[in-house]
């Protein structure tokens, strides 16, 4: 039976990093009871409020973020008017998503609509209004874009060298995939930077100057200006 209820929970947690929840066990039959039972044996791993890893598989970056956001989003994850998921990963959660930046989970970081609380541990939550267009899926975890983490980056003051390192690794890697975006991104920022009011353009220009690879399309993207 044991073996039976493993094999179901591996089915349920697909691709996401081994990670099932309590909620969608229960929906497919496995009580939160049978779940204390399998983490008691250590069968499966408690990682999270309501979050469990089926199989022995190691703890990622990626997989710590997916289990925190699993037990933030809930069984049924709300949407704003505009169709933004209620939950969203960004700043350094968003580049481990996106496997750009070299960092740790020490603590993953959302953003929400709207004030609220949360028990869960070295999770930080962060209001702001987003649009359908700043929002991506990976791993099946609503993300910041590959731009719009670059430029949330830049918004919160990170050094220049640690941009550049983003954007190296997203070009190389192939993930920077709409140049023109992150300069509109970047547009806010750019007199803070001693660019023209609104030159997005120019201050991407800059941190792609500094990471001494260009995106493609990048020159085309502006070719009619």
């Amino acid at each position: 039976m044991t073996v039976e209820l493993v094999g179901h929970l591996a089915d349920l947690a697909g691709n996401r990093w081994g990670l099932v929840t309590t909620a969608r066990a229960e929906a497919a039959g496995i009580s939160r009871k049978q779940m204390s039972r399998l983490a008691a044996l250590g069968v499966i791993v408690r990682v999270a409020q309501g979050v469990y890893r089926v199989g022995k598989s190691p703890a990622t970056g990626q997989g710590v973020v997916v289990a925190r956001w699993l037990a933030l989003a809930g069984p049924e994850l709300p949407t704003t008017a505009d169709g933004v998921p209620g939950v969203v990963a960004a700043g350094e959660s968003a580049a481990l998503l996106h496997g750009i930046g070299l960092f740790r989970p020490l603590e993953s970081e959302f953003i929400v609509p709207l004030r609220r609380r949360t028990r869960l541990a070295d999770v930080s939550l962060r209001v702001q209004a987003l649009s359908p267009g700043e929002v991506s899926v990976v791993d099946s975890v609503p993300t910041l874009t590959v731009e719009r983490t670059i430029a949330d980056f830049v918004e919160r003051g990170a050094e220049g060298h640690v941009v550049a390192g983003l954007l190296r690794d997203a070009i190389r890697k192939r993930k920077l995939r709409a140049p023109e975006k992150l300069a509109q991104f970047l547009a806010p920022q750019a007199r803070e930077y001693g660019f023209p009011l609104g030159d997005g353009r120019a201050l991407a220009g800059s941190f792609i100057d500094l990471a001494g690879i260009q995106p493609r399309g990048w020159k085309r993207a502006f070719a009619h200006l």
